[in-house]
């Protein structure tokens, strides 16, 4: 029996596995983030139907809750966005600009174009 080779793996331009790392790590962030912002403020800013609350703590002038669910992880995930910027993301060559080459070619491509329809 002849034995099936398996398919070879692609190899991976390293601008694209930088870029899949990095969306990784944001995606990760946003879900972490989230789900602390959304447990936070269910879990100690939802009140019950029959339920009251004498005395509503407060944090710098807002409910605890709200700081804590809201204000707080704003800030972390602030700091940690800027590490991410400057520290964790690689600039990666992407070759050589030619900016004006293909601009020049379209326009040469149009205009051919129009001498033959003008016939």
């Amino acid at each position: 029996m002849p034995e099936t080779k398996l398919a070879a793996q692609p190899e991976y331009d390293t601008t694209y596995l930088h870029s899949l790392r990095e969306l990784y790590v944001i995606l990760g962030l946003f879900a972490v983030f989230c789900f602390w912002s959304i447990f936070v403020c269910y879990n100690y800013g939802y009140l019950s139907p029959g339920e009251q609350r004498s005395e509503i703590s407060m944090v710098l002038g807002m409910p605890a809750w709200a700081f804590w669910g809201l204000a707080f992880p704003w800030i972390v995930v602030d700091i940690v966005a800027v590490w991410f910027c400057f520290f964790y993301m690689k600039v990666d060559d992407l070759g050589e600009a030619h900016e004006g080459e293909d601009i020049a070619e379209q326009v040469a491509h149009l205009h051919g174009g129009e001498e033959t329809h003008g016939e």
